[in-house]
């Protein structure tokens, strides 16, 4: 198990708390009632599948019930950083883990934080 950072309540909290709801940063069509079935389809169901970095919208299912995106890697579990629903965020090509990152995956200030959730 790990925690993850939820940026409204700005706590690390225990995953069991969070629910991955689909790819982050999808435009959504400017006229949706001019496009074709298989157009609204292809929006609706067909999601980049990336191995690696990749951005996700999550929900704080178990606490404050709001939206917010992860940047994360699929092959290691790490999450990089939380953030905001219509913020954006810049990674580096090499990303490390930051303080709103998973705890679990951080090499140095996990105990610290866990020290301060448990106080």
């Amino acid at each position: 198990m790990f925690l993850i950072h939820c940026p409204y309540c700005g706590e690390h909290r225990e995953e069991e708390e969070f629910h991955a709801t689909g790819q982050a940063h999808l435009p959504r069509p400017l006229d949706p009632d001019s496009m074709t079935d298989e157009e609204w389809g292809h929006w609706l169901y067909y999601r980049k599948n990336t191995r690696g970095v990749h951005r996700e919208m999550w929900v704080h299912a178990a606490g404050c019930r709001k939206f917010f995106n992860v940047a994360r890697n699929t092959q290691t579990y790490e999450i990089y950083a939380t953030y905001k629903s219509g913020e954006t965020l810049d990674l580096p090509e090499n990303p490390t883990v930051t303080e709103t990152g998973s705890i679990l995956n951080m090499a140095h200030g996990a105990s610290d934080i866990t020290k301060e959730q448990s106080s």
